[in-house]
């Protein structure tokens, strides 16, 4: 499934969420998918992005073991459902969303809970998805560095062609007139 499309999903469980155990399971699947976009875009993205990237692969592997849910317990995870990163922008986009969201429905949660452990569980969560929020707008400037960078290097091309762009000679073969 595309990583727009995923997020989406995710996104919709999370807003449906009906409780804690619901909210924990999909601020779980959220960081299981920041690991793998993360990781598609290391491999595959656009250069610019690759470090950032891979330290938003690390962030979201190391964030999914601090909530305790049976979802994390088995390893059943929507991310692995994802096939293609085919927007980075977009994609980032809406991972930025969702983390912000999780952070939001996990102060909640913490915020309700007399039990320690799950409060703790949700502090560590809360850091991971702003750590991970922070990566992805990290990601989400270099698109835009990169996008103006280009936009640059156009208006640079077009000013060294003259005013009405690249001067070429006679159009088609001149005719024989011989």
């Amino acid at each position: 499934m595309e990583a727009v499309r995923l997020v989406a999903v995710i996104r919709s469980a999370l807003a449906h969420s009906r409780g804690t155990p619901d909210i924990i399971a999909e601020a779980w699947q959220a960081q299981a998918l920041a690991q793998a976009v993360g990781s598609r875009l290391a491999a595959s993205g656009p250069k610019e992005l690759r470090g950032e990237a891979s330290g938003l692969s690390e962030i979201g592997g190391r964030s999914n073991g601090a909530l305790d849910h049976p979802a994390a317990r088995a390893g059943v995870a929507r991310a692995v459902q994802l096939s293609e990163v085919a927007d980075p922008r977009a994609a980032l986009t809406g991972l930025g969303a969702l983390l912000g969201e999780v952070g939001i429905a996990l102060v909640g949660v913490a915020s309700d809970t007399d039990e320690q452990g799950l409060y703790w569980q949700c502090m560590e969560a809360i850091d991971a998805a702003d750590e991970s929020l922070d990566r992805v707008h990290g990601m989400l400037r270099l698109l835009d560095e990169r996008d103006r960078e280009r936009r640059e290097d156009l208006e640079r091309g077009r000013e060294r062609d003259g005013p009405h762009g690249v001067l070429h000679g006679p159009v088609g073969p001149v005719a024989d007139t011989g």
